[in-house]
């Protein structure tokens, strides 16, 4: 019961790692609160995960409503007194569009890397005067690999995280001394829905052979690591970027060249 008696505040999580995150804490005890977009799946959500004896809420947010951060923040500390943990989990991307520097439209770019640093700066922003008046509190950004490896590919999303990686930072170093820790968790390629639905088995295929750990992760994998960084255990650590990754990006790049000329011996 790591998160007893926390209040817990997740964006986008009514599915995949967001999803994970909420169980995740409400298993340690908080009293999360899912902030979505569709209040009729996050009330279905909820309801499955109370009748285990969790105890689970939901506010609006559309991360498209800039205005819904400061109110699904407001709505909560009205019903609570308090957030003790706010998980920054939204992020977007339209692989289809969101291409290289040559075939990108900039509207595309400037669109996405608005709404995801959007996601983490306003809701952050609505959230830091409550955890200082209330002694402190833990914000964690839900990142990528994407943001420290550079792609060949999606040039926004890739920008908008490594982006928020350094506003993961800012936020620590301008937070601490109100007792407020920021962190920021960064999933390399991650067994969801939406990723089993965007991405062609030969990409998968070709991402894992340069992957130490040859498998995809869960997002329960990353939901753990948020528990680390939501409880007490990382109370002496800010500002980390932490990849959950199975390693993608830490060997040298023939990695997975060089694996498979040893496999075939």
């Amino acid at each position: 019961m790591r998160l007893e008696n926390k209040v817990v505040l997740v964006t986008a999580s009514t599915r995949g790692i967001g999803a994970a995150i909420v169980e995740a804490c409400a298993k340690e005890g908080a009293h999360v609160y899912m902030a979505v977009r569709n209040l009729e799946l996050a009330k279905e959500k909820a309801d499955a995960l109370n009748a285990k004896g969790y105890h689970v809420s939901y506010v609006y947010n559309d991360a498209y409503k800039k205005e819904t951060y400061k109110t699904m923040v407001d709505e909560v500390i009205e019903k609570e007194g308090r957030i003790d943990v706010l998980v920054n989990n939204f992020g977007t991307s339209n692989p289809k569009k969101d291409l290289d520097i040559k075939n990108t439209e900039y509207e595309e770019f400037i669109n996405t890397i608005d709404a995801n640093l959007a996601s983490v700066f306003l809701a952050s922003q609505a959230v830091i005067p409550h955890m200082a008046k209330n002694g402190g509190g833990s914000i964690i950004n839900i990142s990528s690999i994407g943001g420290i490896v550079p792609d060949i590919s999606q040039i926004a999303y890739g920008t908008s995280k490594a982006s928020i990686n350094y506003l993961t930072k800012l936020i620590a170093v301008q937070t601490a001394r109100d007792n407020i820790r920021c962190n920021a968790v960064l999933p390399g390629m991650t067994a969801t829905d939406a990723v089993n639905q965007s991405l062609s088995e030969n990409f998968k295929e070709f991402f894992l052979k340069h992957t130490p750990i040859k498998r995809m992760g869960t997002p329960e994998n990353i939901a753990n690591t948020v528990l680390y960084f939501a409880s007490d255990d990382s109370s002496y650590t800010t500002g980390q970027i932490v990849d959950v990754s199975g390693g993608f990006g830490l060997a040298t790049p023939i990695y997975g060249d060089m694996i498979m000329m040893k496999d075939r011996r």
